[in-house]
């Protein structure tokens, strides 16, 4: 009896002879989306994040692209070398510097830019209309447009004389580094102008060994004498230091001395090596006293017709003032040399 109610009420599975009434179907979870309110607060806050994150970045880039330094086309005359240019006028003659003279000209002007710091400006930083500039580093580049009469690419930075110099001793060091005298009268410059207070502190400043930064300056507080013996201070060596400082201290007349006979008698057949050889060479006791000069000069009537010397390799030279050998009497000096050889 039961039975038959349940079967009548369709109660029974499988005993209702009529289809069933289809299930309603699962709607599908959307993806992504947080089914809690702690899901939802995490989504939140990571989509905040990247945001947050992003903003940070375009910040920065802001920042770097208000920090970096324009460039601009300018006219070279508007440049001047600043107090710590480190350039010798000697290093703007050589085939290296044509090289890239030529090597610029053919670009079309300089591809990677100089820097300059203005000296007149207008609100702080912006240069003054004709205003000028000094350089930091790039005095090659800048000589080389300025030779070839075009605009050099520059870079304009506010720079404390401090910023300069080490800027342009690194940017110097990472391309066509400086001779070993032009290296020391830049040093010497920074210390004698108080830049750093002593050479040590120089050294650390600029990372460069401090056995390096004093053999330069040595070689550029030489007597300018020395320094002029040579055909161009480029040829100075750092190993060539200590041996010409120690002459100039222990006999300093007789050093001179042969320096100033090197520039009369011409250092072009000596070459750097014998000019420093003629200028080290130990000429004796007598002359480290200063007792001897280096050059004896021969007088005739009150002027001088002759002067006695020795050359980078110790060789005797003798030389007459023009006019004062005659043709006539060149057999006569030879017998007298002759005879006095004999004793």
């Amino acid at each position: 009896m039961v039975r038959k109610v349940f079967e009548k009420a369709g109660l029974i599975p499988g005993l209702h002879p009529g289809p069933r009434p289809p299930a309603s179907p699962a709607l599908p979870a959307e993806p992504g989306r947080p089914r809690t309110a702690p899901g939802t607060m995490m989504g939140f806050l990571t989509a905040q994040s990247s945001a947050i994150h992003e903003a940070e970045v375009l910040k920065e880039r802001v920042k770097e692209l208000e920090d970096a330094a324009p460039l601009r086309n300018l006219d070279p005359a508007l440049i001047k070398p600043s107090r710590w240019a480190n350039r010798h006028e000697a290093s703007f003659a050589t085939t290296e510097f044509q090289a890239l003279k030529a090597e610029i000209s053919a670009a079309g002007g300089n591809v990677q830019p100089i820097k300059v710091r203005p000296v007149g400006v207008l609100n702080g930083s912006t240069p003054a209309v004709g205003g000028q500039f000094e350089l930091i580093f790039g005095h090659r580049r800048h000589r080389a447009c300025l030779d070839l009469g075009i605009p050099v690419l520059a870079a304009i930075e506010d720079a404390t004389d401090l910023s300069l110099f080490e800027q342009m001793e690194r940017e110097n060091r990472g391309r066509k580094n400086l001779s070993a005298w032009e290296q020391g009268a830049m040093y010497r410059k920074a210390l004698d102008e108080g830049l750093y207070p002593s050479l040590r502190r120089l050294s650390e400043g600029l990372g460069v060994d401090v056995s390096l930064v004093s053999k330069s300056v040595t070689l550029a507080r030489l007597p300018d004498a020395v320094v002029a013996a040579f055909a161009s201070p480029l040829e100075i060596q750092f190993r060539w230091a200590a041996p010409l400082a120690d002459a100039v201290q222990k006999d300093p007349e007789g050093t001179l001395a042969r320096a100033r006979a090197i520039v009369a008698e011409g250092r072009a057949q000596l070459g750097a090596t014998g000019v420093f050889a003629a200028l080290v060479v130990n000429p004796g006791p007598g002359a480290l006293a200063g007792s001897a000069p280096a050059v004896l000069e021969i007088f005739k009537a009150g002027k001088r017709a002759a002067t006695l010397a020795s050359d980078g390799r110790g060789r005797a030279v003798v030389k007459f003032e023009a006019g004062a050998l005659a043709n006539g009497r060149r057999k006569a000096l030879a017998k007298l040399i002759e005879d006095f050889l004999k004793d």
